[in-house]
């Protein structure tokens, strides 16, 4: 005869905070998810549509927060598409801690911080810069691949700003629905 034992079960607390996260995270994997599977201007490069979640995590609720939904973004979204572990997982990470390191000091600075479009330029352009890199480093070690950089480097400042005019509409339709 077996002694009878006791089923534990496991509660996790979650916060406010975490909820967030969550939905946040959702919310940039959906866009991760649809923009994966839209045609590219160039072989690699892509609008970044979901950093526009990022830069408006990053002003709503901080630099932590953002770095939560980017990173998790970059994991889950990844591990749905299919490419965890690849060269593109690799490539998507190196730009997602790259424009957070860059965001994060640009948080540091003095005054009201950067605005939208001044997040959003600096992130798109620490994002390529990120994924140039590692891409040099890793797969393509050749000094051909540096042609191309100031075309991506252009793609990226255009699409930074287009992502940052759309955070401040975001934030203006915010700002008009608080009392």
């Amino acid at each position: 005869m077996k002694p009878e034992t006791e089923h534990s079960v496991i509660t996790i607390e979650t916060t406010r905070q975490d909820h967030r996260i969550a939905w946040l995270t959702a919310l940039a994997i959906t866009i991760h998810i649809a923009e994966s599977v839209l045609p590219s201007p160039l072989p690699g490069v892509k609008p970044g549509l979901a950093n526009v979640v990022t830069i408006a995590v990053l002003m709503l609720y901080g630099w932590p927060t953002a770095v939560w939904v980017s990173l998790l973004r970059v994991l889950v979204g990844s591990i749905l598409i299919g490419t965890f572990l690849t060269p593109t997982f690799t490539l998507s990470l190196a730009g997602a801690i790259s424009s957070l390191l860059v965001l994060g000091l640009g948080t540091l600075l003095p005054g009201r911080g950067l605005g939208p479009i001044g997040y959003s330029l600096l992130a798109a352009l620490a994002h390529m810069a990120g994924q140039f890199m590692v891409a040099y480093w890793l797969f393509i070690p050749h000094q051909g691949l540096f042609g191309l950089l100031p075309v991506l480097m252009t793609m990226a400042a255009l699409f930074g700003l287009v992502s940052g005019l759309i955070v401040m509409a975001m934030m203006k339709k915010l700002e008009d629905k608080r009392p």
